[in-house]
């Protein structure tokens, strides 16, 4: 599959596709989503809100949220603020999240299935790492994003002048409730 990618890529930038995507590194609308790496997401939901490349910078992460205040996703939202200029935070979970209800156990043992030393593991958790906390997902969507609102909304090195809120999308119909 990877190579058939590579193929398709190699005659994108031949007949020069690119060119109806060029923008600066400046979001247009001055706003950063962080939401879920769902596929059903890919196109809806910037179909659903009207956004076109150059307009938002978008985050995606499994489940759409912020597990660690110091993770990725903080740091992300950091650039996005300090060096690119946003201004408000959308942070939007989805209908049917596959991160609701995932089951660390379920997950540890599938690593296992597929040749993860029992060793490794172990030494992740020597290392400290809760890795039945870490791999575990959310039970209610609502409350997972509402969740992230709140962390990003009060981080230590979040403006207080930020706008913060919160959204379910439909997986289907795109439409969009705010929390």
């Amino acid at each position: 599959m990877i190579e058939e990618i590579l193929k398709y890529n190699r005659e994108f930038v031949e007949r020069e596709g690119y060119r109806q995507f060029e923008t600066s590194k400046y979001p247009d609308k001055k706003i950063a989503i962080v939401t879920c790496m769902d596929t059903r997401l890919t196109h809806l939901l910037p179909a659903a809100l009207g956004i076109k490349n150059g307009d938002v910078k978008m985050i995606k992460n499994a489940g759409g949220t912020i597990t660690n205040p110091f993770d990725s996703t903080v740091r992300s939202l950091l650039v996005a603020i300090y060096e690119l200029g946003v201004n408000e935070i959308m942070v939007i979970g989805h209908t049917g999240c596959g991160v609701q209800g995932m089951n660390a156990g379920e997950m540890l043992h599938l690593m296992r299935q597929r040749g993860i030393d029992e060793e490794h593991i172990s030494l992740m958790r020597h290392c400290g790492i809760d890795l039945d906390n870490w791999l575990h997902g959310f039970d209610e969507t609502d409350a997972a994003v509402l969740e992230t609102v709140d962390l990003i909304a009060n981080h230590p090195l979040v403006p207080k002048d930020i706008r913060v809120a919160g959204y379910i999308i439909d997986s289907t119909t795109g439409e969009l409730r705010p929390l």
